[in-house]
């Protein structure tokens, strides 16, 4: 395809802020960043207004649902790519899809079905399994009943070969020795979550590689004045990643405003569920009713069950509720995923290389206008 532009009044480039500039586009990967005065005459080109920003897509990690579809009643590529169309006019480019705690049937058709959807939908980046290794002392919605150890079938299905990323969200007190090894070593990504880990148990996973913190603060040990837990250790230290769900539902904002302090790399996830880009109002967990109410998805007894959340409002979130510049909201929605993935040299940025995933946007509220994705542009 011959290379065409978009120009916008501002382009974020994952670390800059580019005045006046032009993102040039070729094929499914970006040619150049370059000023809109230094584009070649009769270059094909979409103008953004003067006032619209331009940055590279978001990409949320923690994706449990979208368009009334929830990932753990239909693990398909088509349900896959059903929740990632739902989140693009939020500015989501790419997501993992993620199973809540399942069967092992699940998780193999889960498995099999992100396989298929890596391959023809640039969207999907791959799997988030979020359990069933975790602790029965942390459950927050997951149904205890589906909690277990690893066996080793579940080692064998998890470090076999396949496209796209997988990510294991685990309480490490709750798998073997090596557990951890065996999946880093097979190039899966190990996140903390439901988990009544210690520091010291904590430290010990992190040494195994893990290396990230799934929604920090939330279905984890706290943090306490002589039982720093897992949460001291994220903010301690600087190469792990730890995903904040910014509804001001989850963790207060002056919290979430602490932890931006720390060592560790902040990433914004939404921990969406289905009524997120859908028409719903309820949806069903487990056999349960989950309501959506004042902006919460909750079960009967009040207890958090996901997140009414897209990323165009985590984004607006860390900036009106965290105090964070735009740039940096926009470096937790985009780059520090991208890098915690291992993707960092594909994604979450605009450089010469990189996929062409884009969003464009106006920064007086977030409002999302248009969206790239491997250079298929898309108005909202």
């Amino acid at each position: 395809m011959s290379p065409h532009a978009v120009v916008a009044g501002h382009v974020f480039d994952g670390a800059i802020v580019h005045r006046d500039a032009a993102v040039v586009i070729e094929g499914e990967r970006i040619a150049e960043v370059v000023p809109r005065a230094d584009l070649p005459r009769g270059t094909p080109t979409r103008a953004l207004s003067d006032e619209a920003w331009l940055a590279p897509g978001f990409i949320d990690v923690q994706v449990n649902g979208g368009g009334d579809v929830l990932l753990n009643d239909a693990p398909t590529p088509e349900a896959m790519s059903a929740m990632a169309a739902a989140h693009r006019p939020f500015g989501t480019t790419s997501l993992l899809p993620t199973l809540i705690s399942d069967t092992p049937e699940k998780m193999q058709q889960a498995l099999a079905a992100a396989d298929a959807a890596v391959q023809r939908d640039p969207a999907v980046l791959g799997l988030h399994l979020e359990g069933p290794f975790l602790s029965p002392d942390k459950p927050g919605v997951h149904d205890v009943k589906a909690f277990r150890a690893p066996t080793a079938q579940d080692r064998a299905l998890l470090t076999a070969p396949r496209h796209g990323v997988t990510l294991v969200t685990l309480a490490p007190e709750q798998v073997p020795q090596n557990f951890i090894v065996d999946l880093v070593a097979a190039n899966v990504r190990v996140s903390l979550g439901h988990s009544n880990a210690t520091y010291a148990q904590t430290c010990a996973a992190m040494a195994d590689g893990m290396t990230g913190f799934t929604h920090l603060f939330n279905a984890m040990r706290p943090l306490t004045s002589r039982d720093p837990g897992p949460i001291a250790a994220a903010l301690e230290y600087p190469d792990v990643w730890f995903g904040l769900i910014a509804d001001g539902v989850h963790v207060d904002p002056a919290v979430l405003r602490l932890a931006l302090r720390g060592a560790g790399k902040p990433m914004l996830v939404t921990d969406a569920m289905p009524p997120v880009g859908g028409k719903g109002k309820s949806f069903k967990l487990y056999g349960n009713e989950i309501l959506v109410r004042d902006g919460r998805c909750t079960r009967p007894d009040g207890t958090l069950a996901g997140a009414f959340l897209d990323m165009a409002s985590a984004v607006r979130n860390g900036v009106r509720l965290l105090d964070l510049p735009l740039p940096r909201a926009l470096q937790l929605a985009s780059t520090n995923p991208a890098e915690f993935l291992g993707l960092g040299h594909v994604l979450g940025r605009l450089a010469p290389g990189c996929r062409a995933d884009l969003v464009a946007f106006d920064p007086a509220d977030i409002r999302v206008l248009e969206t790239w994705v491997a250079g298929k542009g898309s108005a909202i």
